[in-house]
């Protein structure tokens, strides 16, 4: 008799092919990683890996959808519990702060990019990307309205629209930061700037 696997196990074995699929992303970038590449990455048989993912966009799909839902998760638990201050809030989701992070981007946000962009003309890609635009619209959006009714952002623009100029911000540096050098890129000042103009819509 073949013994039984546990769910928990077979779950620790998909968080480990995530995570060395990730690697292998930020590494070769989207178009050039292949499902061999992540076998190699995780240490896994073919068997092993097709087990959970039937090809590399599914792989990919599973891990920026791991990533966003998860944050919408946290926030909507948040929001149930006293929040000292929305506007550190949002600046927790906009920018890491750590120091690390000064001059650089989420390592995976090229490969990100390159997934949307050279599938536009792919139904399916189109879809997934509308699904994630409207989770990370949602996420901004919830923060600034809960702020609104608090009392500490003022109500002179439409939560939304601060929203979508979140969105737009930080696809478009990243974007810049795919296809430029870092140190032209100026990531610490377009950021600095940017919470500045944040304060000016929101305080």
């Amino acid at each position: 008799m073949t013994p039984k696997v546990s769910q928990k196990h077979l779950e620790q074995r998909r968080a480990n092919i995530l995570k060395a699929a990730k690697n292998v992303f930020i590494e070769h970038g989207y178009e050039k990683t292949t499902m061999r590449h992540v076998m190699e990455e995780a240490g896994v048989s073919r068997g092993g890996l097709y087990q959970y993912f039937s090809n590399k966009e599914d792989l990919f799909e599973a891990i920026l959808a791991e990533n966003l839902s998860s944050e919408v998760i946290n926030l909507e638990e948040l929001l149930h519990t006293e929040i000292e201050s929305y506007w550190q809030l949002l600046l927790s989701y906009i920018i890491d702060e750590s120091p690390a992070s000064e001059n650089e981007i989420d390592p995976l946000a090229p490969s990100i990019l390159e997934f949307f962009v050279t599938g536009r003309n792919d139904i399916r890609r189109r879809e997934y990307a509308k699904k994630r635009y409207e989770l990370a619209l949602k996420l901004y959006e919830e923060i600034i309205k809960a702020g609104q009714k608090k009392g500490e952002f003022n109500q002179n623009f439409n939560s939304k629209t601060i929203a979508q100029s979140i969105i737009t911000f930080t696809d478009g540096l990243a974007l810049d930061y795919a296809i430029l050098p870092p140190k032209d890129v100026n990531l610490k000042e377009q950021a600095t700037l940017f919470v500045e103009y944040l304060k000016i819509l929101l305080k």
